[in-house]
């Protein structure tokens, strides 16, 4: 809130250098504001009184968002990588598979490794389950476990992310 969107009856005001100027009516914040040619600002609204400040509300906004694009800058978003599997897999489709898994795990994704059953392969679940750990182990250099192998309907899935 701004200027006349201020509706509260009491105050306290931080002037534009930053010194508490202490609890005074909104008409007399208002009246310091305009002297100042600048605009009176309701910083922390649900403070008992509200905290307003006499600032330059163009700059102040201008500064909020790129103090904003700043963080988002900062942030880095980790994303789901999904390897998949059949339980018949041979050894070299295997390795390229774990090469795959190197690649994105060394640029700092989380890999989730999901081994499908299509029909008759249902019956043997459990004996594909070291298809999985053989994948971890080979990675265990460079990947941690985050999520153990677990049983999702037809398939079975591990996540793995990078070593700290």
């Amino acid at each position: 809130m701004i200027n006349e969107q201020i509706k509260d009856k009491e105050v306290r005001l931080i002037g534009q250098d930053g010194e508490q100027l202490g609890i005074m009516s909104t008409r007399e914040a208002m009246k310091l504001a305009q002297e100042a040619e600048l605009d009176l600002v309701k910083i922390a609204p649900g403070a008992k009184p509200p905290v307003c400040k006499i600032i330059d509300y163009g700059k102040y906004r201008y500064e909020l968002i790129r103090k904003e694009k700043e963080a988002k800058k900062k942030q880095k978003t980790v994303e789901i990588k999904e390897i998949r599997l059949s339980p018949n897999i041979e050894t070299n489709d295997l390795n390229t598979k774990i090469n795959a898994a190197k690649k994105f795990i060394s640029k700092g994704n989380k890999v989730k490794i999901t081994l499908r059953f299509r029909g008759r392969e249902m019956a043997h679940m459990q004996s594909s389950k070291h298809i999985l750990d053989d994948f971890a182990r080979e990675l265990e250099e460079i990947a941690t476990v985050e999520k153990a192998p677990k049983l999702e309907g037809r398939s079975m899935s591990i996540v793995l992310t990078e070593k700290k």
